[in-house]
């Protein structure tokens, strides 16, 4: 019963993870299929989080009343569907970017819908690192695979094959054990507990997004390193998480160690603005993505803990603000490559904004 409920929360995770990346990780791909520019192609990454950010905490509130199973195998399917129609329909910026808008809603099902699984069947801070580990292993593996397929095609269609076998994997999952009542007062983005876990996860995991959607695009143009060099070394920026995420679990009582990862995480995404030499861009890469796994367990088995009449909701409410910041940063992020230093003004303001998070741990604690 271990192990259906672990693969069917973990599948959970895996989907959501890859849909932040795939299109970034094939950006000038993309660009030149529909024939626009990057700031277009990042509105593709933008259509998905709006409304994978508005759904955070009212698909929570449905994860505490009809359980989390339901709604996250639910969530799976929708994005199976969304992203089939936009591989296969027309090749229109429009109708795709609406496509990842209704993938949005799926998404938020699927990652809000894994956690609140994770919680009510295994339980354990460590159990909520694993799954994070997922999600940003399936962002790295997005940005490592896409570009190997040749077609613009690739980052639709591959969502939709990852989508519908994790729906399967949900499917055979068995259902959580336990339910909350529900609470008078539903939790917000709003609520002062709640902002500072919401601000490290925001640094650690929403800005470690905004860069992976454009580091493949760094290297090429800066750093002069093939597609799918690029796509490798970029996605360690996500994939290694899964090493660092179940260590954050451990951490959750460490505040001083958990503000270390923030600046570390900061100043490596600073060292990737040089784009080169290789080796270099390729440590600075990973120490980045060990550094962006470990505030993600503290912020949500934080959120669990102070809000134990709703579980659902916290966690939503800690995800909005770093689907917010994924939001708002990607399209900027973007807009940053048409300025003097092709990019790397945005990557140095990412990384000060990073750092600078860890001053808000200690109200977290």
């Amino acid at each position: 019963m271990q192990v259906r409920a672990a693969a069917g929360g973990l599948a959970l995770a895996f989907t959501p993870g890859f849909n932040v990346a795939n299109v970034g990780a094939v950006a000038d791909r993309v660009s030149s299929a529909y024939g626009v520019g990057l700031g277009v192609v990042g509105l593709f990454t933008t259509a998905l989080f709006v409304t994978h950010a508005a759904m955070q905490v009212p698909v929570g509130r449905l994860c505490d009343r009809f359980g989390a199973r339901l709604i996250g195998g639910g969530g799976l399917l929708v994005v199976a569907g969304a992203s089939a129609a936009a591989g296969l329909g027309p090749r229109e910026a429009w109708f795709a970017i609406a496509m990842r808008f209704v993938a949005g809603l799926g998404t938020a099902g699927a990652f809000v819908g894994g956690s609140d699984y994770v919680r009510a069947t295994i339980g354990t801070p460590v159990a909520l690192g694993w799954y994070g580990a997922v999600s940003m292993a399936g962002g790295g593996l997005a940005l490592a695979l896409v570009p190997l397929w040749g077609s613009w095609r690739a980052p639709f269609l591959l969502a939709a094959i990852v989508a519908a076998a994790g729906a399967v994997l949900v499917a055979f999952a068995p259902r959580e054990r336990t339910r909350v009542r529900a609470a008078r007062e539903l939790p917000s983005v709003l609520d002062r507990r709640l902002l500072p876990l919401g601000a490290m996860h925001a640094a650690s995991f929403g800005l470690s997004v905004v860069i992976g959607n454009w580091i493949v695009t760094l290297l090429e143009r800066d750093g002069g390193d093939s597609s799918r060099v690029a796509g490798i070394v970029g996605g360690l920026v996500l994939f290694v998480g899964v090493v660092s995420r179940p260590l954050g679990g451990r951490l959750i009582d460490r505040p001083r160690l958990i503000a270390a990862s923030l600046v570390v995480g900061g100043a490596a995404v600073g060292a990737l603005a040089i784009a080169k030499p290789l080796p270099f861009v390729i440590v600075a890469a990973a120490v980045a993505g060990l550094a962006a796994g470990i505030p993600f367990a503290p912020s949500f088995a934080g959120a669990s803990r102070l809000r134990p009449d709703a579980p659902g909701a916290a966690v939503g409410a800690v995800n909005m603000v770093a689907a917010v910041v994924i939001l708002v940063g990607t399209p900027l992020l973007g807009l940053a490559f048409s300025l003097p230093g092709g990019g790397r003004v945005g990557f140095l303001v990412v990384a000060a904004l990073w750092a600078a998070t860890a001053a808000v741990v200690r109200k977290a604690a």
